[in-house]
C-alpha cells in the first residue's frame, strides 16, 4: 500500500465521521437534545477530511514498472509534455489526473489452443506460401511501451494498442513473410530464415508506433489436412525408394564379393599352377645336372660292373661259350 492510497483511506474515514457526526447533531436537534461539543466534532472532522481528500488527490505513486502521463486542466494541448516516471509525485488536485501505463514485458499470443491465446478459441494466423499452400501459425510477440515516447504512445493509441498495433501488425507480418517463400521450404530449410523475416517487419512496425518488441516466437507452424497427406505419402514412397536402393546396393555387393572370391580363386589356381610349373622345371633342371655328371663319371669297367650287378643279383656261376669273353654282349660305353 502506498501513501497516496493510505492517505485516500484515511480521508475516506473521515468523511465517514463527519457524517455520521452531522446525522447525529440533525437527530439531537430534532429531539430538543444538547448538541454540545459535536458541532466542535463535525468542524474538525470536515477539516480533516477536506484536507486528506485534497492531499490523497494530488499525490500519485507510480511502481517500479509504471509510467504516468499527467491529464492537465492547464496545459495546452490537455496533457504534460513529460512522463512521471517511478515514484512518488504531486499534481494539482481535481485538476490534473494521472494515466498509468506498465513499461513492463508484455506477451502477445496467437494459438490454435484456447487455453493459450489472448482470444479465445482458435486464433493462430492463416496464411498461404508462395506456392499457395495453407498453412497455420502459432506465434507470441514479446513487447514494451517504450517510456520514451509514453506520451506519443498516448496521444495516439491511449491504452488500445495491444488490440489495435501489436495485433495487426504482428499478423500483417507473418502474413508477409510466409508469401515469400514455398511450402517446401517452410518444411526443410527456411524456417529460420522466416522466423527472422517476421521479426524484422514487426519490430520496425511497432517502434513505428512507440512499442518496443523484445522477441518474436514461432510456436508452431501446421498444414493443411491435404498437404499432410501428401507429405505423408511422400515419406512413406521416399522410405520405400530407401529400402528398394538398399536391397540394389546389398545385392551389388553380393555380386562384387562373389566376383572378388572367384578372382581370388582363379589368382590362386594361376598361383598353383605357376608353382607347379616352375617345380617341375626345377626337378627336370635338376635331373639334367645329374644324368650329366652322371655321364661324366662313367667308365667302361664301371658300366661292366654294373650290367653284371643288374643280370641277376641270385647268380653264382656263368658259362660262356669258348672263345667268348661274356654271355651277352656287353653295352656300348663309348660316347659319341
Amino acid at each position: 500500500m502506498n501513501i497516496s492510497t493510505l492517505l485516500q483511506g484515511l480521508a475516506t474515514f473521515a468523511w465517514i465521521g463527519f457524517f455520521g457526526v452531522l446525522v447525529l447533531i440533525f437527530t439531537r436537534a430534532s429531539r430538543n437534545q444538547p448538541a454540545k461539543g459535536l458541532s466542535t466534532i463535525v468542524v474538525v472532522l470536515l477539516v480533516v477530511a477536506l484536507l486528506l481528500t485534497t492531499v490523497g488527490a494530488g499525490l500519485v505513486f507510480l511502481q517500479a514498472n509504471e509510467y504516468g502521463v499527467v491529464i492537465s486542466a492547464f496545459a495546452p494541448n490537455g496533457y504534460r509534455n513529460e512522463a512521471l516516471t517511478p515514484g512518488l509525485h504531486w499534481i494539482i488536485p481535481f485538476v490534473e489526473s494521472v494515466q498509468k501505463y506498465s513499461i513492463a514485458r508484455q506477451t502477445y499470443t496467437m494459438s490454435s489452443t484456447s487455453s493459450e491465446g489472448a482470444v479465445q478459441g482458435d486464433d493462430s494466423i492463416q496464411a498461404r506460401t508462395k506456392d499457395g499452400q495453407q498453412i497455420f501459425i502459432d506465434a507470441s510477440v514479446i513487447y514494451a511501451a517504450d517510456p520514451t515516447q509514453l506520451i506519443q504512445l498516448h496521444t495516439v493509441w491511449q491504452n488500445r494498442y495491444e488490440e489495435n498495433v501489436v495485433r495487426p501488425v504482428a499478423r500483417a507480418a507473418i502474413r508477409n513473410a510466409v508469401s515469400q517463400f514455398g511450402v517446401e521450404e517452410l518444411v526443410s530449410t527456411k524456417r529460420a530464415e522466416l522466423e527472422q523475416a517476421i521479426r524484422e517487419e514487426i519490430e520496425t512496425k511497432l517502434k513505428a508506433n512507440n512499442i518496443i518488441m523484445s522477441d518474436f516466437l514461432m510456436r508452431n507452424i501446421r498444414f493443411s489436412d491435404e498437404y499432410a497427406a501428401a507429405v505423408e505419402q511422400k515419406q512413406v514412397a521416399e522410405q520405400q525408394a530407401q529400402q528398394a536402393k538398399f536391397v540394389v546396393e546389398s545385392k551389388k555387393q553380393e555380386a562384387e564379393q562373389a566376383r572378388q572370391i572367384a578372382q581370388g580363386q582363379a589368382d590362386a589356381a594361376v598361383i598353383a599352377a605357376q608353382g607347379a610349373a616352375e617345380a617341375r622345371l626345377i626337378q627336370a633342371k635338376a635331373e639334367a645336372e645329374a644324368n650329366q655328371l652322371l655321364s661324366q663319371s662313367l667308365t667302361p669297367a664301371l658300366v661292366q660292373y654294373q650290367y653284371i650287378l643288374k643280370l641277376a643279383p641270385g647268380v653264382q656261376t656263368i658259362f660262356i661259350p669258348s672263345g667268348n669273353q661274356f654271355i651277352l654282349p656287353l653295352p656300348d660305353t663309348t660316347t659319341p
